[in-house]
């Protein structure tokens, strides 16, 4: 796998464990809030050595409950399945991030139990998911993808959470009702506020909507609402 980021250590990516992130590079979307800029496009295959990251597992592994992989998005790397079964291999648990845009991977990473914990991005309501993935022309397909992944890992029995990045200008509150209406009683809904040190594109800082009033509004409705912590 391309490598473009390692955080040694985390207490709020992996919910209710001490863990390692991994970052990779590549992905097929183009979120204009996207606070992982770097690690959009694969301008060359260039990244952190592998073997730092795996001696570093390897020494800290009876410290860490687990590793977070993240992006980019992992699901377009080919070798991820190997990748998690040396990390499963340590003893340790995986929590993947993904956009969904990558069903099949999904499919097989469930079937070969490789994954303990799924957080998967809810970009849009499902009738304007382009409108935040900016996906280019003919690849519209790919919103259908991520759809079928909401299935998949609905499906998959092993635990999971929903997040969606506030997007002001582009979100209304009604947005997040319909969206947090796809649920079933007991799944976990996470907003998360939009950041602007970083992004992929500039933003209209003039925007605005506030978070934590609305998810209060949600989690009358749907009490696993809440916010992402960064």
């Amino acid at each position: 796998m391309i490598i473009g980021g390692f955080q040694k250590l985390s207490l709020v990516d992996f919910p209710g464990k001490v863990a390692s992130i991994v970052f990779t590079k590549g992905c097929v979307f183009r979120c204009a809030y996207c606070h992982n800029p770097e690690l959009v496009l694969i301008k060359d295959h260039t990244g952190i050595d592998e073997e730092e990251v795996w001696g570093y597992l390897k020494r800290r592994k009876s410290f860490l409950d687990g590793v977070c992989v993240t992006g980019g998005e992992p699901t377009l790397h080919k070798d991820l399945p190997h990748f998690l079964e040396r990390i499963k291999g340590l003893g340790l648990s995986v929590k993947l991030d993904t956009n969904g845009v990558t069903p099949a991977m999904l499919r097989a990473l469930v079937e070969k139990k490789l994954v303990d914990y799924f957080a998967m991005d809810l970009k849009h309501r499902w009738s304007r998911y382009g409108e935040v993935a900016a996906v280019s022309p003919g690849k519209e397909y790919l919103l259908d993808r991520c759809r079928e992944s909401f299935e998949v890992i609905r499906d998959s029995g092993i635990p999971y959470e929903w997040r969606t990045t506030v997007f002001p200008g582009v979100h209304a509150e009604d947005d997040f009702f319909e969206m947090a209406g796809y649920m079933k009683p007991g799944e976990k809904y996470y907003l998360q506020e939009i950041s602007y040190k970083k992004n992929l594109a500039p933003l209209d800082r003039s925007k605005s909507l506030d978070v934590p009033r609305l998810a209060k509004l949600l989690s009358a409705y749907y009490p696993k609402v809440d916010i992402a912590v960064r």
